[in-house]
């Protein structure tokens, strides 16, 4: 089907790395109306198709009337292993694969090689949009190089948040023990040590500057301290980037959301929660992290925090960084007035 029959896909993908906050903001942008917060789907073929993980609505994917449809419509054409998708993408984006992907990216070449499960990616997005009336695709998947897949996808129009944490936020978090909420119980997410995942923070942020600049308008660059200290510009800006409005975000209060349930497929054990969330800062690690953990973290990321205006010396707050492209106060006014009539 040609683009003029079937126009592509408006897709909102969250780049960077995991702990850095993008679960609650998916949840947050995809209360808009015509948005669709679908967890993150380079994990679909596994943690849905194959593993059967509950979705965000708290049924199994399987049972999920949203997940049922969607499936049946990509299912509507050729068979496929679907679990063996999953185990495929896994090895085509794998980091070791990335000097190759950025070398041939700069060469004006397709970054990844195409494969026959392109068609079903692509047809994955195509089938959420129709069943769901979705205007907006929201995917928090992050990895860049799942980004650059999609970014290759004629049936597919990516627009790009780059969220970032400061990484001894992240590392600190990586450590911690957490309930999956969506397998069997006693299920913890996956812990990671703090040189992996300091190092995962460098290479993934980095590489996100390198594919998708500053400057473009349609991408979005959003530091979490930023997003804590103000909610309503920084999501406005990016409800503003996908043609949504700002005003109809679900703020109650400059600080307070309302959560309706999301259908995402993957993510944080917080994509589960719904009705009235307030947004705080996480910063357990500024006094519960160990002086080793932190300086390790420090060196294997210094030039990610240079970059990102996170300061060395962590006794010292980050600056806030200047709001750009969107009437802060007009959607504040929105904000407080949504508070006083709910």
């Amino acid at each position: 089907m040609t683009t003029r029959e079937h126009p592509p896909v408006r897709v909102l993908f969250f780049a960077g790395s995991g702990r850095s906050g993008t679960t609650v903001v998916s949840n947050i942008l995809g209360q808009l109306p015509g948005a669709f917060a679908a967890g993150e789907l380079r994990y679909l073929w596994q943690r849905g198709v194959e593993q059967d993980h509950l979705c965000g609505c708290g049924e199994p994917f399987s049972s999920c009337p949203v997940w049922t449809a969607v499936m049946t419509r990509v299912r509507s054409g050729d068979r496929r292993d679907e679990p063996a998708i999953g185990r495929r993408l896994l090895g085509r984006l794998r980091m070791a694969r990335l000097p190759g992907m950025l070398l041939r990216d700069a060469l004006g070449r397709q970054a990844i090689p195409a494969h026959s499960d392109d068609a079903a990616v692509t047809d994955l997005y195509r089938a959420i949009a129709d069943e769901t009336g979705a205007a907006l695709v929201i995917d928090g998947s992050k990895l860049p190089p799942y980004g650059l897949l999609l970014r290759q996808q004629p049936g597919i129009e990516l627009y790009v948040l780059h969220l970032v944490r400061d990484p001894r936020a992240t590392a600190f978090s990586w450590l911690r023990s957490k309930p999956t909420r969506d397998t069997a119980a006693g299920a913890q997410m996956q812990r990671q040590e703090t040189w992996k995942s300091s190092l995962l923070w460098t290479v993934w942020n980095l590489t996100v500057l390198r594919l998708w600049k500053d400057g473009d308008p349609r991408v979005c660059r959003v530091r979490y301290e930023d997003l804590i200290a103000d909610p309503v510009g920084e999501l406005g800006r990016v409800a503003a980037m996908v043609g949504a409005d700002p005003a109809d975000l679900p703020f109650l209060a400059p600080d307070r959301v309302q959560l309706a349930p999301t259908h995402s497929v993957a993510g944080n054990p917080n994509r589960h929660d719904t009705g009235e969330v307030t947004l705080r800062a996480d910063d357990q690690w500024r006094t519960a992290m160990s002086r080793r953990d932190r300086a390790l973290v420090t060196l294997v990321t210094a030039p990610g925090l240079r970059r990102f205006h996170y300061p060395l010396d962590t006794r010292t707050q980050p600056r806030r960084r200047p709001n750009r492209g969107v009437d802060r106060g007009a959607v504040s006014r929105s904000a407080t007035s949504a508070g006083r009539a709910r």
